[in-house]
């Protein structure tokens, strides 16, 4: 059959109209623990199934779709993890997402079911998915196993991008490195790695500190502080940089204004303020990561992603000069101000 050239391609609207079964398919298959099952070596459609509990043809149908989607590999009606899977997706994993990957799954998912209510309104959709006047955090850790599931998925999250943004700014002329909001301490890590002269402190609220001094590594724990503390409401650790690895896009306005007036206030001439987050071109149309995070933060959270101009306006407009935006290959980007 010749294609028609008077009719567009299709094939845009076909792959967004099937996209969200891809991410089912990854939810569905962590929530049954698919992937720690084959970490024993591989397995057949039926043998998993009666190790899971599951219907064998439909276990079948989701493992196809797992091979599909490059999680599973398949030989002679074997099925396999890849190795992305088992680091990523295994509960014995120092770099497994779980935690992150089952939140969006149980509760991202619902509230982005509502966005057009967030688009109508304007604003985050925790009462018309939750009945909820506060933030979801708060609601939906209420375990400790929850906590750390959600904090490691994160951490793993951070693991990939820590190491690039670190590496992408000149940190070398800093002697102390304070992360606020660090939860485990990857970008402190990353950051004392890189720069041997520095020292760090990670600065999170006092139920997490406990989690997070279980992942300071060994090679470098002795450079590094842990202090417990609201960066809200409480004096800011001394430093002469301050970083937000995604805290910026979080919050409100008026909230990251309040925060960046005590960083500037609290920081040494010449210090600096180092953000990690993902950065939008000026058409706010790429990258997709910052432009998917864009809608997510409005249906979510209170802020939003921002593009280099509107960093560099905030940053401004809080006392800091020299701002710069430096690209990376990873999740995150990396920009500075400096008090002059």
């Amino acid at each position: 059959m010749i294609a028609d050239p008077t009719v567009p391609d299709p094939s845009v609207v076909l792959e967004l109209l099937s996209a969200f079964r891809k991410s089912k398919v990854l939810f569905a298959a962590c929530e049954l623990g698919v992937f720690d099952a084959l970490k024993q070596g591989p397995t057949s459609a039926v043998e998993l199934a009666g190790t899971l509990n599951c219907h064998p043809d439909a276990l079948e149908r989701l493992l196809g779709a797992a091979v599909m989607l490059g999680l599973l590999t398949q030989t002679d009606g074997r099925f396999e993890n890849t190795p992305a899977a088992t680091a990523y997706l295994t509960t014995a994993s120092p770099r497994r997402m779980l935690g992150y990957i089952n939140y969006s799954s149980a509760v991202l998912w619902k509230m982005w079911d509502n966005l057009p209510g967030a688009i109508v309104e304007g604003t985050h959709r925790w009462k018309q998915t939750y009945d909820l006047d506060g933030a979801i955090f708060s609601h939906f850790f209420r375990t400790d196993w929850q906590r750390r599931e959600f904090i490691q998925g994160m951490h793993a999250y951070g693991l990939i991008s820590s190491p690039r943004v670190v590496d992408a700014v000149d940190l070398g002329r800093f002697q102390t490195f304070a992360d606020l909001g660090g939860a485990t301490g990857h970008l402190t890590v990353a950051a004392c790695r890189r720069w041997p002269n520095l020292r760090g402190v990670v600065f999170d609220l006092n139920e997490v500190i406990p989690i997070t001094k279980e992942f300071i590594p060994a090679d470098v724990a002795a450079r590094i502080d842990v202090i417990g503390g609201d960066f809200f409401a409480d004096e800011l650790p001394q430093a002469d940089v301050y970083a937000l690895g995604r805290i910026i896009h979080d919050w409100s306005e008026p909230k990251i204004k309040l925060l960046l007036g005590k960083i500037y206030a609290a920081l040494p001439v010449g210090g600096a303020v180092f953000i990690a987050e993902k950065v939008l071109d000026d058409s706010k149309a790429s990258p997709e990561w910052a432009v998917l995070q864009h809608l997510n933060m409005l249906t979510v959270a209170e802020g939003k992603e921002r593009t280099r101009a509107e960093y560099a306006e905030l940053l401004q407009a809080a006392g800091f000069a020299d701002v710069t935006c430096h690209r990376t290959d990873s999740p995150l980007d990396a920009v500075m101000g400096v008090k002059g």
